[in-house]
């Protein structure tokens, strides 16, 4: 090995034990509760978009396999998203995903609607969970421990684990609706109000995914 393999080498493994310190850093709340056999991280996303369902994920990590680069979902690429979500759905435990509509949304609010979203999340994982770590919320209805930490996305790997699936599942989602309901940009914008998707909603009107609580000051 030449001097140049030996320090290409050297910093692959630099970065690597970096990435494991982040990890174990991020990993401080699962550390806290172990005594838990199933600690679940919740999240959701869509709360602000114009169009489209609001989706909740809901994760249990292995403890004893570590799955690294996990982080808010905002804060990674697509291709990382991508690549994580895989990841995350071979080796996890159990996974769940919850979805409100955008109809359920206007009947019961956004909120409501993103509760309603989480429980259908947890309903959906095959195993039970001991402890629930939210990002930021407390959920009604759950008869399970629920720990909010605020900005848990960025502080818990379960959390972000959580945001990775359902910003990739929901985003999937509104690129499908996109080749159906062309016009709004839907696949670049997966439903919030950029430009294109106000001119989109005041040339052609709403669409059945549009949320009707949402867009009355562009229709």
């Amino acid at each position: 090995m030449n001097k140049r393999e030996e320090e290409k080498l050297k910093k692959q493994q630099e970065r690597l034990e970096k990435e494991i310190a982040r990890t174990k850093a991020m990993s401080t709340f699962e550390e806290e509760y172990k005594d838990y056999p199933y600690i679940c991280g919740i999240d959701e996303v869509g709360r602000g978009p114009l169009a489209g369902p609001v989706v909740a994920g809901a994760v249990i990590l292995p403890k004893d396999d570590m799955i690294l680069y996990l982080n808010d979902s905002k804060k990674l690429s697509e291709k990382k998203r991508e690549m994580l979500y895989d990841e995350i759905m071979n080796r996890a435990v159990a996974t769940g995903i919850g979805m409100a509509s955008p109809a359920r949304i206007d009947e019961i609010n956004i909120l409501q609607a993103t509760y309603e979203a989480m429980r259908m999340a947890i309903d959906n994982l095959k195993v039970r969970p001991d402890i629930l770590l939210n990002d930021a919320v407390t959920i009604p209805q759950v008869d399970i421990l629920q720990v909010p930490i605020i900005k848990g996305d960025a502080k818990s790997i379960s959390i972000a684990a959580a945001s990775i699936i359902a910003k990739v599942t929901r985003d999937r989602l509104m690129v499908e609706y996109d080749k159906v309901l062309p016009g709004y940009d839907f696949a670049s914008n997966k439903g919030y109000g950029t430009k294109a998707h106000i001119a989109g909603l005041k040339e052609l009107g709403p669409t059945p995914i549009h949320r009707r609580s949402f867009i009355h000051n562009y229709v």
